[in-house]
């Protein structure tokens, strides 16, 4: 069966960065939303031109764009044994299709990991790398403007997860060694049993 670990947290919480560590130490491909997204742009696929126009403006992707791109990188060899999902969901109605997607490829979400950072802390972050960033959603403006969506619409999926008992919080804001053994220990939880 395969394993799905998804992978939560606003923008600028170091999703990208963990994700690394986690994709060579479990051997799951990291599937992240938005380098989906600026994959299928660069190409100029119809739903990289679809999702530009909302991407750039640091609002959320329409949800059948997003699962149309997630359903054909799941499709794919190397995602046959599971994937690390980042940035997506960012829906209660996302989370529910994915339950439905996830089932087509014969699994379920083993575990959410939400990296808890405050506002405060992500801004100060964001600041950092835009200043090396030639990324247009790096701008100091649609950055905040990503963290108020990700506090507004997506907060409701930890209360979705966690009545689905699959909720890990961790403690995002210490340093990047001590999340990675935290993140580790919420998946060897839970591939274990």
């Amino acid at each position: 069966m395969p394993h799905y670990v998804l992978l939560f947290g606003a923008p600028g919480a170091g999703k990208g960065t963990q994700a690394q560590v986690l994709t060579h130490a479990y051997g799951l491909p990291h599937v992240a939303s938005g380098d989906l997204f600026r994959e299928n742009m660069k190409l100029m696929t119809p739903l990289g031109q679809q999702a530009k126009t909302y991407y750039d403006k640091g609002e959320l992707v329409p949800d059948s764009l997003t699962i149309g791109m997630i359903r054909e990188r799941l499709r794919q060899a190397d995602a046959q044994p599971g994937v690390l999902l980042d940035g997506f969901p960012r829906t209660v109605a996302q989370a529910q299709a994915l339950d439905g997607l996830l089932a087509e490829f014969g699994g379920q979400v083993d575990v959410v990991l939400y990296m808890k950072v405050r506002e405060h802390i992500l801004l100060e972050r964001l600041a950092g790398r835009a200043a090396t960033s030639s990324r247009a959603d790096d701008r100091p403006d649609v950055q905040a403007k990503r963290i108020r969506v990700f506090l507004e619409q997506t907060a409701p999926l930890i209360e979705y997860y966690t009545e689905r008992g699959v909720m890990r919080e961790i403690n995002g804001e210490q340093t990047v060694e001590a999340v990675t053994q935290d993140l580790r220990a919420a998946i060897d939880a839970v591939l274990e049993k």
